[in-house]
């Protein structure tokens, strides 16, 4: 079998520089690297990345633990991981797990340990308890970690997108529009994110000095089936609602679908918004109002947050700063609702 050297020799290369061009891990000129991959084609060479790893001590994968990618939030997040750890060189193991299984997730900390990852992305959403093992002394031990969706904690690294900033965003937008009977559909009470936008919306109408009670709330499951119950139950309610502001865009075209039934025109009599900016939300009826948050982009930070924790422990460095990062929504307006809300400074 070739080896790095033959590939080096006859690419009129040092084998640094072919390591270079295979694992990206430092620039080389366009040219050469051209060569380098044309001689590797040409010999059928194969990195040996058993023996890199125990040279390098490093496995360069890292796991991605993840539940609910059914959901549009964990699958985008997902696929800007994986993006950005093929940039970084890096191959993803995926562990799926179920949200709230303490077993399982002992389990899968367990084999990511065993299997030298070298680090790992928590982008399990943060529900109810299921962070308690964070608690746990083994957590010491286990390889760098990065955390999405999640509340913050001393001594945790974590990405998120901005939820609570972005639901007042979009119930600032409503209050802009002229509307003040604003009711909420929001996701599931023990989901961290769905707390967030419901506190963003309370935020919203407590400064507007708007109504803000307990019967605006309606508590769905982030499906657009409960976005149309919740709509009924709040109808029912609040004769004078004139804006809903859905947790997600599922739920908003549920809400869409029951003001039609309803006989409320969107947006003349309901003045409907959403929030994830789904594909599909410009093409509801009418399109919909949303929030737009980039989850591409947060699970690209998380790898490159991971990235540099993974880079201090192999130089014996300190961690980097320790900070939540999270990311900046905006409204996406729609649906005959024209302009944007201005973000607060």
């Amino acid at each position: 079998m070739p080896t790095v050297k033959d590939v080096a020799s006859r690419a009129h290369v040092s084998p640094g520089t072919v390591s270079n061009v295979l694992t990206g891990k430092r620039p080389v000129a366009p040219a050469t690297r051209e060569r380098v991959l044309q001689v590797i084609e040409e010999l059928g060479y194969h990195p040996n990345i058993l023996a890199r790893s125990l040279i390098n001590r490093r496995s360069d994968t890292i796991a991605v633990v993840a539940s609910g990618l059914e959901y549009f939030g964990p699958s985008q997040a997902v696929t800007g991981i994986e993006r950005e750890a093929d940039r970084h060189g890096y191959s993803v193991i995926l562990e799926l797990i179920p949200w709230l299984d303490r077993g399982q997730t002992n389990r899968a900390l367990a084999m990511l340990a065993g299997r030298q990852v070298d680090g790992i992305i928590w982008a399990v959403p943060e529900i109810s308890d299921n962070r308690d093992w964070l608690n746990d002394e083994d957590f010491d031990r286990l390889p760098p970690i990065v955390f999405m969706s999640m509340a913050p904690r001393p001594g945790i690294y974590a990405v998120a997108a901005g939820n609570r900033h972005g639901a007042w965003l979009a119930t600032q937008h409503l209050i802009e529009r002229g509307r003040t009977r604003i009711g909420h559909i929001t996701g599931p009470a023990d989901w961290w994110e769905a707390q967030e936008r419901r506190a963003g919306w309370e935020e919203a109408l407590a400064e507007a000095g708007l109504p803000c009670e307990e019967s605006q709330v309606f508590v769905g499951d982030w499906y657009a089936s409960s976005g149309e119950i919740g709509l009924n139950e709040l109808l029912r309610r609040h004769r004078d609602l004139d804006a809903v502001f859905a947790g997600n865009d599922q739920m908003a075209l549920g809400v869409l679908r029951a003001a039609h039934l309803a006989g409320r025109r969107v947006p003349q009599d309901l003045a409907v918004a959403g929030f994830d900016n789904l594909h599909e939300s410009a093409y509801f009826w009418p399109p919909l109002t949303t929030v737009n948050q980039d989850l591409k982009a947060v699970g690209g930070e998380a790898v490159r947050r991971l990235n540099s924790l993974i880079e201090a422990r192999l130089a014996g460095e300190p961690a980097p700063a320790l900070e939540v990062n999270s990311h900046r929504p905006e409204v996406r307006a729609r649906g005959g609702v024209v302009g944007l809300a201005r973000p607060r400074a």
